[in-house]
């Protein structure tokens, strides 16, 4: 099961979820596995031990190892289903972070929404035929007819992907199909909240069926002990539906507040100053200005730094005739200066990627427009939350 997540603009910057281990690189993204996939594959090795048993007599303990093997081998198929995602996403030009495999297969990050309907069509469906394509592969070598664990490593591996393949074109969320249905919906309505959110609910049924599933099996009497492995599977994997499904439609719910939230009209007051004035004038002619931020500037007029709020505040009164405006102001590194015009999830996407406490705001032109404080856009946020 994957998750890719298209962006629009930026690289994508997230630390290493903890316990994982990095193994390479794989169209253009690193390649990490969870302490979680340790866990699975022990169990796979238990499950599929009978079979090699089977084909294999004799193996004593190897069996294990070979049982591990083959939960390497089909991981690998996993590892070609989210690196298509990967490499479709690059090839629309969205920066994409690692790839992930875990308890219940791999994720691809691709963070935030897609540009176009047929952008996320594409980077959805490419890892499902993926799947498919492998599992084709596998079924056609097994006319070859191979023989002992070649031959169960070659039916496992074909199997796996055409069942892989098929459910994860399931159209809800947060599977692939599910994001195969929300361009489909966003191609006609022109409304991309509404796509994840149809989406949304489509997953969520497939949750509750999940979780009926066993109860449909005719060797399932009333009476059965419903602690079996095949039931605890179904409620694991529609636990991972249900939550995904939710967290798409309470997504959509707040994007689709987002455009409220409007750089421009969140701006500051600005005031510039030269960079060496003395931090008390400073002050003294923002007040007189009624400007709630200060800009430092070059001499001719080229903004190069913001002053700190918290850091001006901090510092005592008695020291600002002493002090160059310039110390208590961050340097305008790349990401800190944003055009006025920015607004909804744009505007939350860049100051994520580039954490401050204030934000140059500039007009098309270069011109100063304004400061923009984070503390106003979280309030912003938060009103248009509620």
């Amino acid at each position: 099961m994957s998750d890719p997540r298209p962006t629009t603009d930026g690289p994508p910057s997230r630390p290493r979820p903890p316990g994982s281990i990095k193994l390479g690189t794989i169209a253009g993204s690193d390649v990490l596995v969870t302490s979680s996939w340790f866990l699975v594959a022990i169990l796979i090795a238990v499950m599929v031990s009978p079979r090699v048993d089977e084909v294999q007599p004799g193996l004593g303990a190897w069996k294990y190892v070979a049982g591990i093997v083959f939960a390497v081998i089909l991981y690998g198929s996993v590892l070609l289903h989210e690196a298509a995602h990967a490499y479709v996403a690059r090839h629309y030009g969205y920066p994409v972070g690692p790839i992930t495999l875990h308890f219940l297969g791999g994720a691809t990050a691709i963070e935030g929404e897609a540009r176009r309907p047929r952008d996320e069509f594409w980077i959805a469906v490419v890892g499902p035929i993926t799947s498919l394509v492998v599992g084709g592969i596998a079924l056609a070598l097994t006319f070859l007819d191979p023989q002992g664990l070649l031959q169960m490593a070659v039916e496992g591996l074909a199997g796996a992907n055409l069942i892989v393949g098929v459910l994860n074109l399931v159209p809800g969320l947060p599977l692939d199909g599910g994001r195969v249905l929300k361009s489909a919906v966003w191609g006609v309505t022109k409304d991309v909240h509404r796509g994840t959110v149809v989406a949304g609910w489509v997953g969520r049924v497939v949750a509750v069926l999940v979780v009926l599933f066993p109860f449909t099996q005719p060797d399932l009497p009333p009476h059965a002990d419903l602690t079996g492995m095949s039931y605890i599977m179904s409620v694991i994997v529609a636990l991972f539906l249900w939550s995904g499904a939710t967290a798409a439609i309470q997504s959509a719910r707040m994007r689709a507040k987002l455009p409220k939230i409007v750089a421009r009209d969140l701006a500051r007051r600005t005031l510039a100053v030269p960079a060496d004035l003395p931090l008390a004038e400073a002050v003294r002619r923002a007040q007189d200005a009624q400007a709630g931020s200060i800009v430092t500037v070059t001499g001719s007029g080229h903004p190069i730094g913001v002053v700190n709020e918290a850091a001006l505040l901090a510092t005592p009164d008695d020291r600002r005739p002493w002090m160059a405006t310039s110390a208590v102001a961050r340097q305008l590194d790349d990401g800190l200066s944003l055009p006025a015009s920015i607004t909804g999830e744009d505007l939350i996407l860049a100051i994520t990627r580039n954490p401050a406490a204030e934000y140059l705001l500039v007009e098309d032109d270069g011109s100063i427009f304004g400061v923009l404080s984070t503390s106003d856009v979280d309030a912003a946020f938060k009103r248009a939350a509620g």
